[in-house]
């Protein structure tokens, strides 16, 4: 079992920079696939990026390539996200999630099988 619980959302003004942390508990996150989602009010909830659990193997969404990079450190049991350029269209509630029965990196959703709470990022123009 897995447990994800993110941290570092906020008010930024375009062209800031946040970092989101997860922190998992739970032995199978080490080799877990993991990935970032976001939502907004009214919409699908959307890929973001995603990485496996070597590290070795990243994705993003079009929108965020260049401007964010996912990151993990399995010593820590913790998944990053950085995101720098940030633009008004970057606002929602981020979500961090783990696959832990698939080996490659994933935009399905319903490839996830933990989610965390969520943290709102909100970037004023």
């Amino acid at each position: 079992q897995v447990q994800l619980v993110e941290s570092g959302g906020g008010l930024v003004q375009a062209g800031g920079s946040l970092r989101l942390s997860c922190a998992a508990s739970g032995r199978t996150f080490r080799s877990a696939t993991m990935g970032w989602f976001r939502q907004v009010p009214g919409k699908e909830r959307e890929f973001v990026a995603g990485i496996r659990w070597t590290s070795s193997s990243t994705l993003y969404r079009d929108s965020v390539k260049g401007r964010f990079t996912i990151s993990r450190d399995n010593a820590k049991n913790t998944l990053y996200l950085q995101m720098n350029s940030l633009k008004s269209e970057d606002t929602a509630v981020y979500y961090c999630a783990a696959a832990t029965g698939v080996v490659v990196t994933t935009v399905n959703e319903y490839d996830y099988d933990y989610w965390g709470q969520g943290t709102q990022v909100t970037v004023s123009s």
